[in-house]
Parts: C-alpha cells; structure tokens; sequence
C-alpha cells in the first residue's frame, strides 16, 4: 500500500479530519456553481457572481488574523463543528433568492458562509500536525491537500449537472446536508488538536497575540517567502468570475461552468499527488513554489487565445495542477517552520494574504467584466501571476529551506 493511501487507512482521526474536509469543499462547490449561474439568469449582469466571489473572499480576509488567534486558544475540533453549523444556517438564507430584487440576499447568505470559513480554515490546517507521526507529515499534507481538488471535481461537476436538471435550489438543499455530516465527523476526533499549553502562562490579549505573530513572520525570511507566495495565484484568481460567461460563449451553460469548475478540482488533485516527491526534498520547495505559480498564469495566457472548448478545459486543469501545488507546498514548508503555538496565526495569516489577493482581482474582474471580453480577463490574470512568480523568486533566491529552524526561532518569547 502507498504511503499516501497508508495513511488515511491507519490513522481513525486523520481520515475523520479528511472525510470532514471532502465534504465541506463538495459542499461549498454545490452552493458555489448554481449560484454563479443563477445570478446572472436573475440579473442579467455578470457584475453580481463577481461581487459573491468577492465577498466570500474578502470577509475571510478580514476575519482570519482573529480567526487565527481563535485557533491558537479554543479546542479546534469544537471550532470545526461550529463553523460548519454556521455556514448550514448561511446556506439556508439562499433558499430566498428569486429575483433580482432578492439578489442581495446572496451576498448575505455568502458573507455568513465566509465568516464560517473564516474560523474553520485555520483551525484544520493547524490541527494536521497534531494528528500525524512526523514520518506520515508529507504523505499526510499530500492526502489533505487533494481534499480541495477532489471534491471541486466532485462538487463543482455534479452541482453544475443538478442545477442543470432540477434548479440551483436542490443543490442548496444538499450542501446544507452535507455540512451536518462534516459536524459530526469532527466531533468523532479523538486525537487532540493542539498541543499542550503551559497553565502557567496567561493566553495574550487578541490584539497583542496578532502583533506577536506578525512579528514572528516579518523577523523570518523563510517564513515571510512561504506566507506570500500563494498571493501569486490569488492575484489570477479573477478567472473565477468569467466562467459561467466563458461557458456561454461557448455555447455549454451550466454543465460547461460545472466541467469548467471541475477541471480546476482535477487539476488541485493532480498537483499534490505529482509533488509527493518534491513534498520529500525540502532542497527543492521554493524551486517547486515558484514553478507552480509560473504554470498557473502561462495556462491562463495559453487559455486566452485557444478557441476549442475541450482545449480550454485542459489548460484549466494545467493552471490548477500548478496552484493545487503552490498550496500543498506552501502549507507543509510552513508546517515545518512554525511552532504549534503560533501556527494558527500564521496560517491565518497566510491565507489572509491569500484572499485579499483573490478579493483585489476579482474586485478588478466586477469592474471590468462587462466592458471587456472574456479572453482578454483570462490573458490578464495570467500575466499578473507570472510578473508576480518572477519578482518573487528573485526576492528568494538567496533562501534555502533546508537549514535547521534555530531553536530560538522555533520557541520565541512567550507573553506572560
């Protein structure tokens, strides 16, 4: 048996966190793709799916340096099951969405979803360490790291199918089912999430707990390299925003903006699995990272030109298999540099980075979708990515992973 399917097999918890996973991306897609092609049926703009998009970024953005801080305290599994009921309740406000005149109430339904994913997100990717032996730390970061890209495949592609057959309002239903599921699987988590805290130490103030991390981060370049270097692809990410038009151009409607979202999960899938090797050599981490960020934006490039529809659903997946990378091997270089104490700060952080470069573009995307043309938004984010890809490696050159993490650095001063 691999070691990557090894894993998931021996360890209960691990698979518990998995499954739970699976489950909250599928159902993030199931609510996700209906949506993106309901609004503009209601509306008849593109500027509303944008606006979602950008809310469901931005509000996590804003949230996560405390969601971060809410992890480094609170019993993460408990975390897990409340964002997940949450984001059920948000689900269900979608359930009103009938006209253009009701169209507000997805952004409210969406900004309640993305409160939820605030707090959760951090939360699971801290807690992974905690449930793996360090040997089972790479083919463990590898299984979690498909967990996005299969259920985007899953998700996206059905969602887009049962809208097709029964309307977006099935897939609502569905999505918010699932998402009782994922509560439950996390309350079956035995392994505690966390690390022991010392008792004697006082947990600093909010505010304080965030400054010290940040100033953790900006202290350490290797940590800094690896929490900005996803922004590359979140800077492209605008993308998004024109596939359910790029499906109508096409002629394939929301089974194309399903195939269109489900080659992006195939592509997230494919990636980690294809780096497990890289995941094992620290020596070549940044070298992969940068890599991965170049293949997003020159697919993208490559997708603004070609004019066949399964030609294009290919470079989609090409771009993803290179992003779906850029996570897996951002977030284990991070697993491996940060104390447990700090990591869900500076997760938090990282990904706070990461989607405000996803809000910024498609905030750019919402102004400009309707006054230019689908291939010239796709040619646009893709050249970001690569200009951003370039400068960063040059920024990193001189930076080397496989250095031993100072033990002054890997405990820093506690506030007592």
């Amino acid at each position: 048996m691999s070691p990557t399917l090894s894993v998931v097999v021996r360890n209960r918890d691990f698979r518990n966190l998995f499954l739970a996973e699976l489950v909250v991306f599928g159902a993030d897609w199931f609510v996700m793709v209906p949506l993106l092609v309901l609004l503009p049926e209601l509306t008849g703009s593109g500027v509303w799916g944008a606006l979602v998009l950008a809310v469901d970024t931005g509000i996590t953005a804003l949230l996560l340096p405390y969601a971060g801080t809410v992890a480094d305290r609170v019993d993460r599994r408990k975390i897990m099951m409340a964002a997940n009921l949450a984001a059920l309740a948000g689900i269900l406000l979608l359930l009103g969405v009938r006209s253009a005149g009701t169209a507000w109430l997805a952004l409210v339904a969406i900004g309640a979803v993305a409160v939820a994913k605030a707090f959760y997100s951090p939360a699971a990717q801290a807690a992974l360490p905690n449930l793996l032996d360090p040997a089972d730390l790479a083919a463990g970061n590898a299984v979690a790291g498909s967990a996005w890209g299969t259920m985007t495949v899953v998700g996206a592609s059905l969602g887009g199918m049962l809208s097709d057959v029964t309307g977006p309002y099935v897939s609502f239903w569905v999505a918010a089912g699932g998402l009782a599921v994922a509560a439950g699987l996390a309350a079956r988590i035995r392994r505690p999430l966390q690390a022991p805290r010392d008792p004697e130490l006082a947990a600093p103030r909010t505010w304080t707990a965030i400054h010290e991390a940040l100033r953790y981060i900006a202290h350490r370049p290797r940590v800094l390299a690896l929490v900005t270097v996803k922004s590359a692809v979140g800077l492209g990410n605008g993308v998004l925003t024109v596939f359910p038009l790029l499906a109508g151009v096409y002629g394939v409607g929301p089974v194309g903006t399903g195939l269109l979202f489900a080659f992006r999960g195939a592509g997230a899938l494919v990636g980690p699995i294809l780096m497990r090797r890289v995941l094992a050599n620290r020596a070549w981490l940044l070298t992969g990272l940068a890599v991965s960020m170049s293949l997003y934006g020159l697919a993208y490039i490559g997708a603004s030109v070609v004019g066949w529809f399964p030609l294009v659903l290919a470079l989609v997946l090409l771009a993803h298999l290179g992003g779906g990378s850029n996570w897996v091997l951002s977030n284990y270089a991070l697993q491996g540099e940060v104390p447990d104490r700090l990591r869900g700060r500076v997760f938090a952080t990282d990904m706070m980075l990461a989607t405000l470069a996803i809000s910024i573009s498609q905030l750019v995307v919402a102004l400009l979708v309707d006054q230019v043309s689908e291939r010239s938004v796709l040619a646009g984010c893709g050249l970001v990515t690569v200009v951003y890809a370039v400068g960063w490696r040059l920024a990193t050159r001189r930076l080397s992973l496989t250095d031993p993490v100072p033990q002054a650095e890997a405990e820093p001063t506690r506030t007592p």
